[in-house]
């Protein structure tokens, strides 16, 4: 936990989405002090002109590399939210090549009794996690 939906134009080979899913783990894991294995990611290739990702009027240049990081997760502070949004940049551009202005990311909150890890418990509040 946290449950990672990255969406991305279809073109890329496997390794740039190898290093892009370890990348995003990677910032993950250091900025929110997760251990290793507890990695949950999704990767959704879109064709052209099935995902737009525009700027809100800020003038941000998109390129083919353009990268949709959303986050559902349990409550984070906000030093802990924006150290992610520089780490995660960091890493994608040292891995991937990807520019800060092709990364967005979204965070959803939600509380313990939202997760269910298998076996029909809630180990949030069953005190398992």
């Amino acid at each position: 936990m946290p449950l990672l939906r990255i969406d991305v134009l279809e073109g890329h080979n496997d390794d740039y989405l190898q290093n892009l899913l370890n990348g995003v783990h990677h910032a993950v894991v250091e900025a929110f002090d997760v251990p290793v294995r507890d990695r949950y990611q999704v990767l959704t290739e879109h064709k052209p002109g099935r995902f737009i990702m525009q700027d809100t009027g800020l003038d941000i240049p998109r390129t083919h590399r353009q990268t949709l990081i959303s986050i559902t997760s349990r409550p984070r502070d906000q030093a802990v939210k924006t150290r992610f949004y520089a780490k995660v940049c960091h890493e994608l551009h040292a891995r991937c090549g990807i520019e800060a202005n092709d990364v967005m990311v979204s965070i959803v909150v939600n509380g313990d009794e939202d997760w269910s890890f298998g076996q029909g418990r809630a180990q949030f509040l069953t005190g398992e996690l």
